[in-house]
């Protein structure tokens, strides 16, 4: 039987998409042929994943606009932050939950970027 293997990607739709693009390059360090491109094949962690989360109302995905969040999987958020912070990057908040760290941001286009680090494997 076919089965779905993982996130191929998110699609939105922005004012200036070289702008934007320029952004996730300069500011987070992805690009690629068609925009910033996350290789699986350079994830390291303990059974990595994606993840598709519903939410019955947009409290979670405040301050950014759209309905949406991009959830970014990051190797060492407190070094990620650090990197933001120094390129001059609003941090909205930072957080250790034990089984994974995050932080939000915004990107140009006032979408809210969650950055992830996973730190326990799922069961």
């Amino acid at each position: 039987m076919a089965k779905v293997t993982g996130l191929g990607g998110v699609f939105y739709v922005v004012e200036d998409p070289a702008a934007t693009r320029a952004w996730y390059r300069d500011t987070l360090g992805i690009d690629g042929e068609y925009g910033p491109q996350l290789n699986w094949s350079e994830e390291t962690g303990n059974k990595p994943y994606s993840l598709i989360s519903h939410f019955s109302d947009d409290e979670y995905i405040k301050p950014g606009k759209g309905g949406f969040m991009i959830n970014l999987r990051v190797d060492d958020c407190d070094g990620m932050v650090a990197q933001l912070r120094d390129k001059g990057v609003e941090v909205l908040g930072h957080v250790d939950e034990g089984y994974g760290k995050f932080a939000w941001i915004l990107d140009p286009d006032g979408v809210k970027i969650e950055l992830w680090e996973q730190v326990q494997a799922p069961d």
